[in-house]
């Protein structure tokens, strides 16, 4: 390939890039975002109804592998062990969605993975600070015996 095409084509996609961008800003509404307070203030609820509805879906799938299956199977069992894990996992994180309440958080989430051992905390704090990422680790280390590693924890303000 020539010099020459190589220059058409690459300022072709810089063109391209720059209309996309511009196209972009343009059909993007900035006037009508909601403040942050609200989006905050709304996330803790919709959470917490969509994660309801979503275990609760969960546990009605498992439950008709459960009754569907023979009564030694092993996809039986698998059904049992994973209904258990989902409803540990559950308890544990309204416990420390507690926990963290009670340290003085307005609202908080608690997202331990299924898969892994993460967790994943979202707390309502307006000045966030090395002190309340410390106080969190705390509770789960001596709660869940969580690595450091293994918690993110997201301030919402």
């Amino acid at each position: 390939m020539s010099k020459k095409k190589k220059i058409i084509i690459l300022s072709s996609m810089v063109l391209l890039l720059a209309i996309t961008a511009v196209a972009n800003f343009l059909l993007t509404d900035y006037g009508n975002k909601t403040p942050a307070t609200v989006t905050t203030a709304t996330y803790f609820s919709e959470y917490r109804s969509e994660h309801s509805s979503n275990v609760s879906e969960q546990i009605l799938q498992l439950d008709s592998i459960i009754n569907d299956a023979e009564s030694n199977s092993e996809i039986k069992e698998n059904a049992l062990a994973s209904k258990l894990k989902l409803t540990e996992n559950l308890e544990k994180e309204l416990y420390l969605e507690s926990l963290i309440k009670a340290q003085g958080y307005p609202n908080a989430v608690v997202m331990i993975g299924i898969e892994s051992s993460n967790i994943t905390v979202v707390v309502q704090d307006e000045d966030f600070t090395t002190d309340d990422a410390v106080a969190i680790y705390t509770v789960m280390l001596q709660e869940v015996n969580a690595s450091p590693e293994s918690v993110r924890i997201i301030p919402l303000s």
